[in-house]
Parts: structure tokens; sequence; C-alpha cells
């Protein structure tokens, strides 16, 4: 499956109008989400093929939402990668068991963000 619509999940508004030029210059559509509640409604209107999530966000945080949109029947066949300032080995490892298909660290880095993207097509 070719990954053409991609929700970004980031409470960091620097950090949404990064990743929606990064992912528009690569042919995607992007659509953006604040929290746990916008991320909702987004997936409510229209479901993307990637979700790109951070962690840190008030609420509801990127792993616990990570959990619940994995295990939701609606929305478990969305891969999710993890976009994180949070480095550490243990935060990683907690991000895929909580069901993300991958991990990357911010700053992000273009082409390790391409090549995992093109990892899930």
């Amino acid at each position: 499956m070719a990954i053409k619509k991609v929700l970004v999940v980031d409470d960091s508004k620097t950090e949404l109008m990064f990743l929606t030029d990064l992912l528009q210059k690569e042919g995607m559509q992007v659509q953006t989400a604040e929290n746990a509640d916008e991320a909702y409604q987004r997936l409510a209107q229209d479901k993307p093929d990637l979700i790109l999530m951070d962690v840190v966000m008030p609420g509801k945080n990127g792993f616990q939402l990570t959990r619940a949109l994995t295990r939701d029947p609606l929305y478990a066949d969305i891969p999710i990668l993890m976009c994180t300032s949070k480095n550490q080995e243990t935060d990683r490892v907690w991000g895929m068991r909580q069901g993300a298909r991958g991990y990357i660290t911010k700053p992000v880095n273009a082409a390790e963000l391409r090549e995992k993207i093109g990892a899930l097509n």
C-alpha cells in the first residue's frame, strides 16, 4: 500500500510545520492534530495511511494514544511511527510495545523519515 495520506499528531506548531512541509514535498497529503482529541476528529473525517505520533503532549500522551488506536478495530490497520524527542532505548521499546511500527527521534532527519515510511510501503 502506497502511503499518500499522513496524520501528524504533535503539540508543537514548529514540528507540525516542518513535518507537513517535508511530507508534502514527498507528494503526500498531510493533516495535523495538536492533541488526542483533535487526532480522533481528523481520523473520523478522513482515515490516513500513516500516523506520525509525538509522545509528549497535553492530555493523553502519544504512548496512550498509540495504544488506544492500535487496539481499536477502526484504526488498528493504520501504521504509527513515533516521532519524539524521547530518545532513550526504554522509550523506543515502550513505544513499540504500544503498537508503533517505528520510532524516530527529533530533530527529525528527513532521509531517516523517508526510509522508515518507505519500509512501510
